[in-house]
């Protein structure tokens, strides 16, 4: 059994470069209610940068997931995390109107930061001119995972009147999905049944390309089903899909979370590294970047005699 920082290492990755962070760039947003707010990371140096919309889990915002944010840019991403409106920071009440539609607007946010590049690109300095637009891909965490998977095609029955549109987006050209979800019905606990009814996804039309990260020890507190509920994202969507299964990981996979995060109940920074890196290598393999460290990813753990994880394709 290969060393598992050894078999890290063997992804190579391009040298790290200093990074710009912007925070909060604020966009007007009708009929939201409140002000989007958005930060940018973006490396300091290169051009013709490739742009990452990051989406977090319930409750955080754009603070969190610097494990991920800062690895992505300081390799040659722009990195971009608006915060949605069931951040702890915004305060939503739970009896606002506007709860049973957030599964919705949190998707609206992410068009809305497409909608509004220019202005986040001016906010950041030396940014202008950087970006490569044909380039964009989407990422999230656990509630992020299923915003970015309404991008790619994914549909959710409207909790109130049942309808299940088609949000995805043609901008996005590929996706992460880290500790997403899976089906709903009766795959749900009674707790979840009630308080997240828009936890009922379809992935049929979800033909995007996509990475799926999910851990095998995560057993949600939402679904009857165990860890296995985190693959359906790969298991029942169609297309070009990858998965990436790590052994021993919880919900936070091992701390993407954010740095020294109290939701942390696996902390590994091995995991992370390979999180990082393998998530990195896929985006680049599927922007049309370059395959190479794609391509050691896949050697290094296809075959399952990694301790960390395995991946496999579809």
């Amino acid at each position: 059994m290969p060393e598992s920082g050894t078999s890290i290492k063997e992804i190579p990755l391009t040298e790290a470069t200093p990074v710009i962070s912007v925070k909060p760039v604020v966009l007007e947003a009708r009929g939201r209610g409140e002000d989007l707010r958005v930060r940018i990371s973006a490396p300091a140096t290169g051009s013709e940068l490739p742009i990452i919309l990051l989406a977090h889990g319930y409750g955080s915002s754009l603070d969190g997931y610097g494990p991920l944010a800062d690895f992505w840019a300081s390799h040659g991403f722009v990195v971009i995390q608006p915060t949605h409106l069931d951040s702890r920071t915004v305060g939503l009440p739970q009896d606002d109107p506007r709860v049973p539609g957030i599964w919705r607007l949190r998707v609206e946010d992410m068009k809305h930061v497409l909608d509004q590049l220019d202005v986040l690109e001016a906010a950041v300095p030396g940014l202008a001119g950087r970006l490569d637009r044909t380039r964009i891909a989407a990422a999230g965490h656990s509630f992020g995972g299923q915003t970015v998977g309404s991008l790619l095609g994914l549909r959710v029955p409207d909790p109130v009147d049942g309808r299940r549109e088609d949000l995805s987006d043609t901008r996005i050209r590929a996706g992460v999905l880290l500790a997403t979800a899976g089906t709903g019905g009766a795959d749900l606990t009674p707790f979840a049944a009630e308080h997240f009814p828009f936890i009922n996804p379809d992935f049929a039309n979800m033909a995007t390309p996509a990475l799926v990260v999910a851990g095998d020890k995560d057993d949600s507190p939402l679904t009857v089903r165990g860890p296995e509920w985190m693959y359906d994202p790969y298991v029942l969507s169609p297309g070009d899909k990858s998965l990436l299964t790590l052994f021993g990981a919880e919900h936070s996979l091992g701390g993407i979370a954010g740095y020294e995060v109290q939701e942390t109940t696996d902390e590994n920074p091995e995991r992370v590294a390979l999180v990082q890196r393998v998530t990195w290598a896929y985006l680049r393999h599927a922007l049309g970047i370059d395959d190479t460290a794609w391509a050691a990813a896949r050697k290094a753990l296809s075959d399952g005699a990694h301790p960390l994880g395995r991946l496999e394709s579809k």
